[in-house]
């Protein structure tokens, strides 16, 4: 198909029934050669095609006398009257009835409302129940039925028909027969229809929709920007609530930089190679590499659905998002169809994008169900919708998931979710960039000690919980911020005091008295300052002890490691000495110990263990090797386990005195430390650097 078909070349005028005929002359002609044959057809259409399908068929067949009974409900003169208050099902019952039962030797009988028969989730009704053995009574009656792409038909009604068709939208190579010369004119400055780029605009619509959208076109004729003739025409295609959504995947979205690339590159500059290809074959070889199914996986409130919204607009698709949960049902079958209705609207509106939140709502690993068993009939029904799109048919599924190592493995192989993308939580760098973006949008106006406060702040977890921020978060202190402007009429900078105020102000904590104060100021003092000394511990970000995180009453935050996938010895065993540090403080300060250092005992411990146990390096007693202690492998000799304790404990021991040695050395250090949380109960890396300028610069 040429790039540009010449003016001339396209038709001067059409009517729907023209355009029908010229969308679908192959499944026309497959639909007439069955029926000539002998061979009832069922054909699966929009509602508003069944009528020029069924003119375009019986003008045909009439030429070889082939007669025709249109069953729609209405009176029939060789059929007996209807009787009175019958419904419109009933009607065609009755109708089917008695034109099985009489002479119609030569005659196709037409259904065009076969759907009507069953219920909306595949059901038989009562009438259903009736017409079943109607259609198997007479095995020389051909039958001509319709039904819409949205309903199911129960399989004993579909095994009537041996030949079936789907109709939907239209085909590309087809377009060239659809547009009149007036309409071309109104959508290319060139002299010509352009149906690749009109293709993308309309490839969901059928043949009379289509028709229809296109006579509506008005304007200047040969446009130098064609866009508001598309964007007409899009909105057309548009079903129900659907629309092409407004986020813009770099002005919209902050940071994320390696994942904004992966979309580019591996979907949308793939899209856009296509789109400059000419050749049939060559378009064809690229649709085929193209991902249809997505899997967007990573922590709650990161993005995944903004990602998928962002990747919409640049293909400009309509975005249905459907919540997992929300598509089952309790009733048999409805979740089926569900998912089929959500399918048949994508396709209306194509290009599209689904996207599945909560995927592993229902599309678990077959085996791992504890419901009703409906998720192994959904998963299946996914897979078939899946499996049925065309390969120029702009439909693309993404699902999102907290858990992809949950999905069925069916969906994750080639050909159905093959893309998988992974959206962390933000970096240091990510949050930057949203915090930026949010605070265009609501006029926050930071100052640039603010805005890298709120960055290092949020590297912490979010205040009474025991999460990290995501962007949903930065979101909402964003939110907070403007509320707090609004309040108090504020047009001024915001700073530092009010990003730590918007985060603080409501989050509830622990009332501690003056004595616990002073016992958690101790135990953090130790931690910060042994970390101090440790040469390959890393530097300290914040210390607190206002209880922000559940759970705990205080704690000391570290900075990311410059490292991030290289674990060394001597940093384990800084870490040990660290996790000391607290304990070692309230007996060096206190001469006391609280319970609060018993989780820093058990992590201090562990660590030791896997020292010993799995990193070969529980010193020569021990061996350099890998000790499996597990219910499977078999148990370890009482001799090695007795040298595995020894020498874990060797090297929690001499850790704890390392720990206990430098904070006696520098007792008047902890002190001041304590005293100035105390005082300020939140110390900064800022503060920090003040207090101890030499110590933080040596270790950074």
């Amino acid at each position: 198909m040429p790039a540009l078909i010449p003016e001339e070349q396209l038709p001067l005028e059409l009517t729907p029934f023209q355009a029908v005929e010229a969308a679908y002359p192959g499944e026309l002609a497959r639909i007439f050669d069955a029926l000539s044959s002998g061979l009832s057809v069922l054909v699966e259409a929009e509602k508003e095609l069944t009528p020029y399908i069924y003119k375009c068929l019986r003008d045909r067949l009439k030429k070889e006398g082939r007669q025709f009974l249109y069953l729609d409900g209405r009176p029939i003169s060789d059929l007996p009257a209807i009787p009175m208050g019958s419904s419109l099902v009933q009607t065609i019952v009755f109708l089917l009835r008695e034109a099985v039962r009489g002479a119609v030797a030569e005659k196709v009988v037409v259904l065009p409302h076969l759907d009507l028969l069953t219920t909306s989730v595949g059901g038989l009704t009562s009438e259903a129940r009736e017409v079943i053995p109607l259609m198997y009574e007479n095995p020389e009656l051909k039958f001509l039925a319709f039904k819409d792409p949205s309903f199911p038909l129960p399989k004993v009604i579909e095994n009537v028909f041996p030949r079936r068709e789907v109709l939907m939208g239209v085909p590309r190579d087809r377009l060239g027969q659809l547009v009149t010369q007036r309409e071309s004119r109104k959508l290319s400055a060139d002299k010509g229809l352009k149906p690749y780029a009109l293709y993308k605009q309309i490839s969901g619509a059928n043949a009379v929709r289509l028709r229809r959208l296109l006579s509506t076109l008005t304007g200047e004729d040969y446009p130098l920007d064609p866009k508001p003739a598309y964007s007409l025409l899009r909105a057309g295609t548009l079903v129900g609530a659907l629309q092409v959504p407004e986020v813009d995947l770099q002005k919209d979205i902050g940071g994320y930089a390696r994942v904004k690339d992966r979309i580019q590159k591996e979907i949308l500059d793939v899209l856009q190679v296509k789109d400059g290809l000419v050749d049939d074959a060559q378009i064809k070889r690229v649709e085929g590499l193209i991902p249809r199914g997505m899997i967007f996986w990573g922590p709650p409130g990161t993005g995944k659905t903004l990602f998928a919204k962002a990747m919409a607009h640049a293909l400009g698709a309509a975005v249905t998002v459907v919540s997992g949960p929300e598509l089952k049902s309790k009733w048999v079958g409805e979740s089926e169809d569900n998912l089929r209705q959500v399918f048949m609207r994508a396709r209306q509106a194509a290009p599209a994008i689904i996207v599945f939140d909560e995927l592993d709502s229902f599309a678990t690993s077959r085996g791992t169900y504890t419901g009703s068993g409906v998720e192994h009939s959904m998963v299946n029904q996914l897979l078939t919708e899946m499996d049925g799109f065309r390969k120029d048919e702009l439909v693309f599924v993404v699902g999102t998931t907290n858990f992809v190592e949950s999905l069925d493995a069916a969906l994750l192989r080639p050909g159905r979710f093959e893309f998988h993308l992974h959206i962390p939580y933000p970096g240091e760098d990510d949050r930057r960039a949203i915090l930026k973006i949010y605070a265009e949008r609501l006029g926050l106006n930071f100052s640039e000690r603010a805005l890298e406060y709120a960055v290092r702040r949020t590297g912490d977890p979010v205040e009474g919980q025991n999460v990290r921020f995501s962007g949903d978060h930065l979101q909402a202190l964003c939110r907070t911020l403007a509320r707090m402007r609004l309040r108090e009429k504020r047009t001024d900078v915001t700073d530092l005091v009010d990003v730590e105020r918007a985060l603080t102000e409501f989050v509830d904590r622990a009332t501690l008295t003056p004595a616990e104060e002073h016992v958690v100021a101790t135990h953090e003092a130790g931690h910060a300052v042994v970390a101090l000394f440790c040469a390959h511990a890393p530097a300290i970000e914040r210390i607190s002890i206002r209880g922000d995180l559940s759970g705990s009453l205080g704690f000391v935050r570290y900075s990311d490691p410059v490292n991030r996938y290289v674990t060394t010895r001597a940093q384990l065993l800084d870490n040990i000495c660290t996790l000391y540090g607290g304990r070692e403080a309230e007996l060096l300060l206190l001469e006391d110990l609280s319970i609060g250092s018993s989780a820093d005992v058990q992590r201090a411990t562990d660590v030791a263990r896997a020292l010993v146990e799995q990193f070969g390096m529980g010193g020569e007693n021990v061996g350099v090797r890998h000790i499996e202690i597990s219910r499977q492998a078999p148990a370890p000799s009482e001799t090695l386990k007795a040298r595995i304790e020894t020498a874990a404990l060797d090297i929690l021991e001499r850790e704890r005195r390392r720990a206990k040695d430098i904070l006696a050395t520098h007792k008047g250090l902890v002190e001041t430390l304590r005293d100035l949380l105390l005082e300020k109960k939140v110390l900064d890396r800022e503060a920090l650097q003040h207090l101890l300028p030499q110590t933080e610069n040596k270790k950074r």
